[in-house]
C-alpha cells in the first residue's frame, strides 16, 4: 500500500460522508456539486489553511503533527479507532527492513486459557486473521467442516477473513454476513495502517480483492473498525440458530484471543451446550501440538 494515497483516500471518503449540518456548516440553501464536506469548509473546522489540508489530502504532505491530525479527527467526528488509524496512516514511512517477521506463535499461557476456558468457545487469531489455535468447541463453532488439527501446520492454518469472504459454510453460518463482513474488512484496514510494510498481509488483502468483489467493494470504503465485542445471530449446522457475543482479548502486539459467550438460561447457551455434547460424542480427544506452533 503507498502511505500517501491510502492517507488521501481515507480523508476524502470521510470528508465525503459528514454531512454540513452535521458539522454545522451552513449551506445557504444553494446546490453543492460534492458529497458531504468540501476541503475548504473542512480546513476551516480543523483550523489549517485550505492549502495545506489539500496538500494531505492529495498525498503531497506526511508527517503532519499530532496537534493537526487531532484536530482533523475532530472536525471530521472520527470514533476511536479510525482517530487512532489517521494518525497511524499519516506516519513516514520507515525504511523497509530486509529481515522476515517473526512468526506468530501460541505461548504456553495463551494454550492453558484455552484449556481453561473449557466449554467456552475459543480461537487464537493472529493479526493477518490467521487461526493459529482453537480448543474443541471454538473448531466445532467457528469451522467445524474444517480439520481440527488444520492450525497446528503453519501451511495449513485456516484464515478467517478468507473463510468469512470466499467460504461458503462461513457465509451461511453468519444471518447478518454483511455485517460481519464489514467487520472484518474494518478490523483489517486498521491492521494494514500499523503494518503497512508486511507483504504477507498485502498479499492476503489483494487475493482477496481479486476473488471477491464484495471485499472489493468494502475494501475501497475505507471504513476502520475495532473487532473488540459484537453480536452475532448463527445459523450452525447442528444446533441450529444461536446468538453469541463475540469478544477479541487482545495481547498487546500479538495474537488475540476470540471467545464466543452466551446469555444464561437462554435458548442460545442451550445450543452451544448441545453442541458440546455433540462435538465430545463425535470428536475424541487429541494430543495438544498448539504450543509455540509458528
Amino acid at each position: 500500500m503507498n502511505g500517501t494515497s491510502e492517507l488521501g483516500d481515507f480523508l476524502r471518503t470521510r470528508r465525503s460522508r459528514l454531512r454540513p449540518e452535521e458539522a454545522d456548516v451552513p449551506t445557504y440553501g444553494g446546490r453543492r456539486r460534492v458529497p458531504g464536506l468540501r476541503r475548504e469548509e473542512l480546513a476551516l473546522l480543523a483550523g489549517v489553511s485550505a492549502s495545506y489540508y489539500t496538500r494531505l489530502e492529495q498525498g503531497h504532505s506526511l508527517g503532519a503533527s499530532p496537534e493537526v491530525l487531532d484536530a482533523i479527527a475532530r472536525a471530521l467526528r472520527l470514533d476511536e479507532s479510525e482517530h487512532r488509524h489517521l494518525h497511524d496512516l499519516a506516519r513516514p514511512p520507515k525504511p523497509h527492513s530486509r529481515r522476515r517477521p517473526a512468526p506468530e506463535r501460541v505461548t504456553e499461557a495463551t494454550t492453558q486459557l484455552l484449556d481453561a476456558l473449557g466449554d467456552v468457545p475459543a480461537i487464537v487469531i493472529g493479526r493477518r486473521s490467521d487461526v493459529l489455535a482453537w480448543n474443541r468447541l471454538g473448531h466445532a463453532l467457528f469451522a467445524g467442516h474444517l480439520d481440527p488439527g488444520a492450525p497446528d501446520v503453519p501451511a495449513q492454518r485456516p484464515n478467517m477473513a478468507r473463510l468469512v469472504f470466499l467460504d461458503a459454510h462461513i457465509r451461511d453460518l453468519y444471518t447478518d454476513w454483511p455485517g460481519k463482513a464489514r467487520a472484518v474488512v474494518g478490523n483489517l484496514r486498521l491492521v494494514a495502517g500499523r503494518h503497512p510494510q508486511d507483504a504477507a498481509l498485502h498479499m492476503l488483502l489483494g487475493e482477496l480483492s481479486a476473488k471477491s468483489e464484495e471485499f472489493a467493494s468494502m475494501w475501497a470504503d475505507h471504513r476502520v473498525k475495532a473487532c473488540a465485542v459484537a453480536e452475532y445471530e448463527m445459523r450452525h449446522p447442528l444446533v441450529g440458530s444461536l446468538t453469541v457475543t463475540q469478544q477479541t482479548l487482545n495481547q498487546g502486539a500479538g495474537p488475540s484471543v476470540v471467545v464466543a459467550t452466551t446469555a444464561a438460561g437462554s435458548p442460545s447457551r442451550a445450543a452451544l451446550e448441545l453442541l458440546a455434547q455433540t462435538t465430545v460424542r463425535a470428536v475424541p480427544e487429541r494430543s495438544d501440538s498448539r504450543l509455540n506452533s509458528g
